[in-house]
């Protein structure tokens, strides 16, 4: 078994995964090609934008064999939680002090 952090008893938790982590990251580059042409986002607004958003929707973790219900949130609803999360996150930008 591969040494993670993701174990319980001698269990490897690492694949269990939010159905929704796909999704955001490809909708995020479209969502954020909407603001300032000529700001950059650091990788750490990435991150926190990425982060945000999986935390304003709700959970959809899978893992192998899981049966998937029909109770998929829409793209629209996904790019609302992106600019939410990207305003957010400009209003109140983590900054590295180089």
């Amino acid at each position: 078994m591969a040494e993670t952090e993701l174990v319980v008893r001698d269990i490897d938790l690492s694949r269990i995964r939010n159905r929704n982590e796909k999704r955001v990251a490809r909708l995020m580059n479209e969502i954020l090609d909407q603001y300032y042409t000529d700001y950059i986002f650091e990788q750490l607004d990435i991150e926190d934008i990425y982060a945000l958003t999986l935390n304003l929707l709700p959970a959809r973790y899978v893992q192998r064999g899981s049966i998937i219900l029909s109770d998929r949130i829409s793209d629209f609803a996904i790019k609302s939680k992106i600019r939410e999360a990207t305003d957010r996150v400009l209003e109140n930008p983590t900054r590295s002090d180089d």
